[in-house]
């Protein structure tokens, strides 16, 4: 029998679950998510996303290139699939789209080749692998998982990690494979941008939107995170330039709680190890990992003049998607549900 003071005590309790509840439904969507199952998130390239220069054909073939690869690293993910297995899966899909640099979309160096740099790392084990500059393989991160899982090294280079693509009987693609009108034109606008700069007539800091990356993560039903990046690089790189997308803790992490991929200029994200520090500052100041992504991105890349962003994953299937330039293709799947697929602000 219930004394007055313990009715009132159980009103009280009811009460508070009730507005937390209120609370969650009028608060982010993101974070209101109850931890799921199996979670997989992706994006697609941080920059000059302009809406009123995108065409409704070229938004949706962004949106549906996006919902396949989700839809696919899901499939594996509902059948009990590994997380590395479900991360490739979605970046085979984008790799193989011109839409994305990375792949057969990959921009042009200076000297108008394709050298293409991945990443993937297994969050349970603390495995990983790379490869960099790679010029002859049609998935590069098939590549960085081979070298993972079939080598003692983290990361190969050059002429060595394509060799080691041959010996491990990767589907490989000729040069003229990876070349696209649009990317092939994006190198010539560049080339003339850095004339101008060299004769005065444009400013060295002008922005450069021929970035781009490609990334997933995923948590399975075994409760494993697994994060894989994949790029182009930067159009008009030079002298076998390296960004951030193979430096494991730069452009690619994940560890038993956390993991993150990133997209941006390279250079910022591996002067301040933005992968890895996003999930150290998750767990020694005990926040939350979107929490810390957001200072990142929002408040230690800028202060340095570092732009992009960062998709984030953790261990409950909570995740977060900042970046701190015009747009940013991006996209989540929870569970056995649809695909939300995010572009501009």
């Amino acid at each position: 029998m219930y004394t007055s003071k313990s009715r009132c005590a159980k009103l009280v309790v009811s009460a508070l679950v009730l507005a937390a509840v209120v609370d969650g439904i009028a608060g982010p969507v993101l974070a209101a998510n109850p931890a799921p199952a199996t979670a997989l998130v992706v994006h697609g390239g941080a920059g000059t996303i302009i809406k009123g220069q995108m065409t409704p054909e070229l938004e949706e073939q962004y949106r549906a290139k996006l919902s396949a690869a989700l839809l696919a690293g899901q499939a594996i993910l509902q059948a009990g699939g590994s997380s590395l297995d479900s991360v490739v899966a979605v970046l085979k899909i984008l790799e193989d789209s011109p839409l994305f640099n990375a792949g057969k979309g990959a921009v042009f160096t200076a000297d108008g080749s394709n050298e293409m740099d991945a990443a993937i790392m297994d969050g349970a084990t603390g495995k990983a692998g790379a490869v960099a500059f790679v010029t002859q393989v049609k998935n590069p991160i098939t590549a960085a998982r081979a070298v993972m899982d079939h080598t003692e090294h983290v990361m190969l280079a050059g002429a060595g990690a394509d060799s080691f693509a041959v010996a491990q009987g990767l589907e490989l693609a000729e040069p003229e494979y990876f070349y696209t009108d649009r990317r092939w034109d994006q190198l010539q606008k560049a080339r003339e941008e850095d004339n101008a700069a060299k004769t005065g007539n444009m400013s060295q800091d002008t922005p450069r939107p021929y970035l781009g990356t490609v990334g997933a993560l995923a948590l399975d039903q075994q409760g494993r995170l697994a994060a894989a990046t994949s790029t182009g690089g930067m159009t008009n790189k030079r002298f076998g330039r390296i960004g951030d997308t193979p430096i494991i803790g730069a452009g690619t992490w994940a560890d038993p709680k956390c993991a993150v991929s990133a997209t941006g200029h390279g250079e910022y994200f591996i002067r301040f190890a933005v992968a890895s520090d996003i999930c150290a500052r998750a767990r020694y100041l005990d926040i939350s990992v979107e929490a810390a992504a957001e200072t990142v991105i929002h408040e230690v890349l800028p202060a340095a003049g570092g732009t992009g962003g960062v998709i984030t994953l953790d261990d409950q299937g909570q995740i977060s998607m900042p970046f701190n330039t015009e747009g940013m293709y991006r996209g989540f799947i929870h569970g056995d549900g649809d695909p939300a697929i995010l572009i501009y602000k």
